[in-house]
């Protein structure tokens, strides 16, 4: 069963993420400071996992957050051993804030924050929501799921909200009923629902699954049917970059830009995994092109850098508890409780200097 399959199953779901947000602008990227916090300086990007047992899981699943969808719901799809929920992201020379929704909240009342990307950025939408909805259990909220590729979360009492825009390849798409799905690799012109005070981009995995549907590129007016998949994700990766340059004003927004979440699928298939691996890991494919394309914007940039974390993370997957039976195996998307709410633990630090 194809990776497409369970898009079309789970429409609410999909790998690089950006945040844009109404506060001082972050400190811009650059080769030799990347993911550093602006104020205390934290490399969070490295470091490792240890158990929590008293603080973790930040939210029981099965009772406290009932709109997580079913692919990221490991616990009601069956899963028995639980050791995943309890683990927490130590890095190496400094701690993960604890996150505090209501101050989350306050800081952000009356804005909109905006994920735009594939179902990892789903996986992180749906965590946030989650950890907010928590920290106020009787605070109403309203969930919409306007159309498949938009879904809405809000906070009335704050006039909050938070949207998930669906987009996995950023770069303009079109669909051919003789070719298949033609990516413009150098155009972004329909884009007008990237708005809010906070934007949260992502995009990776899309341009390198294959699906019922063939994928070929587009430069300008050449159509190119073959094409290597990591140059195009370069070419369209520094396309938005130069978007987000062009579009966006620094003295009002700010941008994160969430790093590449580590898949293991292949010689290492999540299936059975009960707990992190250690040590250090080889660099994951299309982190330099992220590196790269962030440190030549003349924007301010935050990078989230997560892919270190997910290496390590082979347990968190939903391998076979994806709700579809042991006929399919998730090590791609993450479980909820699960690694995506350290995203967030990240991004509050972030975002609220603590």
């Amino acid at each position: 069963m194809t990776f497409d399959f369970l898009l079309h199953l789970l429409p609410q779901t999909f790998v690089v993420l950006l945040w844009i947000v109404v506060t001082p602008s972050l400190y811009h990227v650059h080769v030799n400071a990347i993911q550093k916090n602006q104020l205390n300086r934290c490399d969070f990007s490295n470091g490792k996992w240890v158990v929590d047992d008293p603080h973790y899981p930040l939210y029981d699943p099965s009772s406290d957050c009932p709109f997580i969808v079913q692919g990221f719901d490991c616990l009601r799809n069956g899963r028995i051993d639980q050791d995943y929920l309890k683990y927490r992201w130590k890095p190496f020379d400094c701690d993960v804030p604890r996150f505090d929704g209501v101050k989350f909240l306050e800081k952000y009342r009356g804005k909109k924050i905006t994920f735009v990307g594939d179902s990892i950025s789903d996986n992180m939408w749906q965590s946030l929501t989650c950890m907010l909805h928590i920290a106020l259990p009787k605070s109403n909220y309203t969930l919409t799921r306007k159309t498949k590729h938009l879904s809405m979360f809000s906070f009335p009492e704050y006039e909050v909200s938070i949207t998930w825009v669906k987009d996995g390849y950023l770069v303009d798409t079109v669909r051919d009923k003789k070719k298949g799905r033609i990516l413009k690799l150098d155009s972004i012109g329909s884009k007008k629902s990237w708005n809010g005070d906070v934007l949260i981009f992502n995009t990776y995995h899309w341009w390198f699954h294959t699906g019922k549907i063939p994928t070929i590129f587009q430069l300008g007016n050449e159509i190119k049917e073959s094409m290597d998949k990591m140059e195009a994700f370069k070419i369209g990766l520094t396309t938005w970059s130069n978007w987000i340059d062009s579009n966006i004003d620094p003295s009002k927004t700010s941008v994160i830009f969430q790093g590449i979440a580590a898949a293991h699928a292949g010689e290492n298939y999540c299936m059975g995994k009960t707990e992190p691996e250690e040590g250090r890991k080889p660099s994951y494919p299309g982190v330099e092109i992220v590196k790269n394309v962030l440190s030549n914007m003349k924007n301010d940039v935050y990078w989230l850098d997560i892919t270190l974390q997910t290496q390590l993370r082979i347990d968190g997957h939903p391998s076979i508890y994806t709700g579809l039976g042991t006929c399919y195996e998730d090590c791609s998307h993450w479980c909820l409780a699960g690694a995506p709410d350290t995203w967030n633990e990240i991004l509050y630090a972030v975002l609220l200097g603590v």
